[in-house]
């Protein structure tokens, strides 16, 4: 583990635990300065635990907006101060970067560039800085130039995360049953992977540019120079999609660009199976043409094919109105602990699912409610697999930019205008020569394995030692660390009872032919 990091972060941390146990004993000692509102309190503590992160540096800051998507553990008023984390940070002078484009450009770096606004980056982030320019056939683009400490830095602080988690998970076992923090920070730092490389960012543009290809009003800048620690691409005319004027497009266009940015990202949740994971704001770039570019493409999602569909089945769910369906969607996203109770996690969604459904962006947060399920699930004891988290943070990120377009979109209704696609996508997935193989595989192990596990069940049977646990506790309260009651049966299922017959039928011919 790196020393240094590691002193960094507890310098950092015990500065924030010191503030909090002094606010702790003020208030115990009835103090004065402890006297202010909770709510006036809460906020400022929320405001102290974002800043820390954000001080942190940029592996924490991701680690806090992951957080801003868990409600089954964070509280909402530090959630709420967690959806401000931003990756900025001070400016550094362009000559500190320089040696960076000379290691990666070579030594004659600026005859690409006929300028490059130096003065002032378009924008400052943990990571990098980067700066408009022009190159050197007169065509305008943007340098992306990492920072020159920053990649060692992340790689320190993920080491010390990781002992840490190891640590915490030792410490709360039964927290870690739910919550799988481990593999939590494994997915982030998956995905963070593409923000050290800047080839590997090229490379999600260049896929993104072809997924762009059916969208008249959404964009993906072209990537023109990729080394690992310099990145240079087209430049994207316009301003981020909080901060077109009211009267700058036409409700029309708004609309168009709202429900084609919710389409396209439909597109990479369940057609390409590769996201968007942070489409916030300030990566979406809007023109005066009414078209849409995103922009940032370090940070890309990846889900398997099975998370892939549950996912969809989520949202098909929501808009029809199928709390149940919804509920058992999300169900097979997960693990059930021992202490998992589906039966009340099913009851839970099918209150709250008609108060979604049809509902707009005006009308309800559409990655509050998905990280609602996430909150519930967890009280009933159904661990969810990490990439929800990433999936959750991308859909409220989509929703927060498309909300500042278009507010009267609805999710339902976005949905249906790329279920066509989606659908024949995955027909012809399972049609395929791959899946027919896999198909068969899965045939031939059930032909091959099922004979064996049944005879060794049977055997078990005959010498008594086959017992099943069944769950008597469904009608407990389930909580945190509390034992439920389980009991040792061998009766009600007539494939056991024709086993068990079988086995004395066995005996008894041993014993005659003895």
């Amino acid at each position: 583990m790196p020393k240094g990091r590691t002193r960094r972060t507890a310098r950092i941390v015990s500065r924030l635990a010191g503030a909090e146990a002094a606010r702790a004993v003020r208030s115990w000692a009835g103090r004065p300065q402890a006297q202010q509102p909770p709510e006036v309190a809460k906020l400022d503590r929320a405001r102290h635990i974002r800043r820390t992160l954000e001080e942190l540096g940029p592996l924490y800051v991701k680690v806090g907006q992951i957080l801003a998507t868990r409600p089954d553990f964070v509280p909402q008023y530090i959630r709420d101060e967690l959806e401000n984390l931003n990756d900025q940070a001070s400016i550094e002078p362009f000559a500190r970067f320089e040696t960076v484009l000379e290691q990666d450009l070579g030594p004659r770096w600026r005859a690409g560039f006929q300028e490059i606004q130096t003065e002032e980056p378009l924008g400052s982030a943990s990571l990098a800085q980067v700066y408009k320019a022009v190159d050197a056939t007169g065509r305008a683009c943007v340098v992306k130039i990492q920072r020159p400490d920053a990649h060692e830095a992340v790689l320190g602080d993920m080491s010390v995360l990781k002992t840490v988690v190891r640590l915490f998970a030792k410490a709360a076992p039964h927290f870690s049953e739910v919550v799988d923090i481990g593999a939590m920070l494994e997915v982030l730092f998956t995905v963070m992977q593409d923000e050290l490389d800047f080839t590997r960012e090229a490379h999600n543009m260049k896929d993104a540019r072809k997924a762009a290809k059916g969208f008249n009003r959404v964009c993906v800048p072209k990537p023109l120079t990729a080394t690992p620690k310099v990145l240079v691409q087209t430049y994207a005319e316009g301003s981020p999609v909080n901060r077109i004027k009211p009267d700058e497009l036409s409700k029309k266009q708004r609309k168009a660009i709202a429900y084609q940015l919710m389409e396209f990202m439909f597109r990479g949740y369940f057609i390409d199976r590769r996201f968007h994971a942070d489409p916030h704001p300030g990566n979406i770039i809007v023109s005066t043409d009414g078209k849409a570019h995103l922009i940032d493409w370090g940070m890309v999602g990846r889900i398997d094919r099975g998370t892939s569909i549950a996912t969809l089945g989520v949202f098909l769910a929501l808009a029809q109105n199928d709390g149940a369906a919804m509920a058992r969607h999300w169900v097979s996203l997960g693990t059930a602990t021992p202490w998992s109770n589906p039966s009340a996690f099913i009851q839970d969604i099918s209150r709250i699912v008609p108060h979604w459904t049809d509902a707009s962006l005006e009308e309800l947060n559409f990655g509050v409610a998905l990280m609602t399920l996430l909150r519930y699930s967890s009280q009933r004891g159904i661990q969810i697999t990490p990439l929800t988290s990433v999936v959750g943070k991308s859909v409220a990120n989509i929703e927060g930019s498309v909300r500042c377009l278009y507010p009267g979109l609805k999710l339902s209704t976005a949905l249906r205008g790329t279920l066509k696609d989606v659908m024949q996508d995955l027909i012809l997935e399972t049609l395929s020569e791959e899946q027919a193989a896999q198909t068969a595989l899965n045939l031939l192990s059930a032909l091959t394995h099922g004979p064996a596990q049944l005879q060794a069940s049977l055997a078990d049977l005959s010498t008594r030692q086959l017992t099943l646990q069944a769950r008597n506790n469904l009608g407990d309260p389930i909580q945190a660390g509390r034992r439920h009651r389980g009991v040792a049966s061998t009766s009600g299922l007539p494939v056991l009872a024709l086993g068990a017959a079988w086995a004395r039928q066995c005996r008894r011919k041993r014993l005659d032919d003895g």
